[in-house]
């Protein structure tokens, strides 16, 4: 019987090209029809490769989940950018490549963030989702998440709310 495992750990410059390709598939299934077409092209195409590349460089704390020899997702996370929020950890972005959504993926990935969070001496964690997004509320609500704040991301003459969600 052949096993086939997930694994969990740091990007690495050769996942660069793969990250970028994850991040595409992910954002358009995730924001087609959310986020207008050309601010969701211009965010898109200013995460090629390079962008990848200079972030791995720079020891950007990036998490990947590689099932069967392919990144299927992955996780950027840090300090909490939003000071009203009272935690110190922040997972700013957790996406998988659509066929690998609705397997346990994104559970998995965010336990591992959350984890390495409170590794780093972290207290607490917070996620923003864009409100009309309803497949991440939908995760965040079912992972425990409380829906505490909202803010607004603004996208061309489009103004869209977005929830933050946190984990004490």
């Amino acid at each position: 019987m052949k096993t086939t495992l997930a694994e969990i750990r740091f990007a690495e410059p050769a996942d660069a090209a793969a990250l970028a390709a994850v991040h595409e598939a992910a954002w358009r299934g995730a924001y087609a029809g959310i986020i207008p077409h050309r601010s969701l092209a211009a965010m898109i195409g200013r995460r090629h490769v390079g962008w990848w590349n200079r972030a791995i460089d720079r020891q950007a704390a990036i998490l990947v989940l590689e099932f069967n020899g392919e990144i299927a997702g992955y996780a950027t996370l840090g300090r909490n950018r939003t000071g009203a929020l009272d935690v110190e950890g922040e997972i700013y972005e957790l996406y998988l490549k659509p066929e690998y959504q609705g397997v346990g993926f994104g559970r998995r990935l965010f336990r591992a963030a959350t984890a390495l969070l409170k590794d780093r001496g972290l207290r607490g964690v917070a996620v923003w989702a864009l409100a009309d997004n309803d497949n991440a509320m939908g995760f965040y609500a079912a992972l425990g998440g409380a829906d505490i704040a909202e803010g607004a991301e603004r996208f061309e003459t489009e103004t869209l709310r977005k929830v933050a969600f946190v984990w004490r």
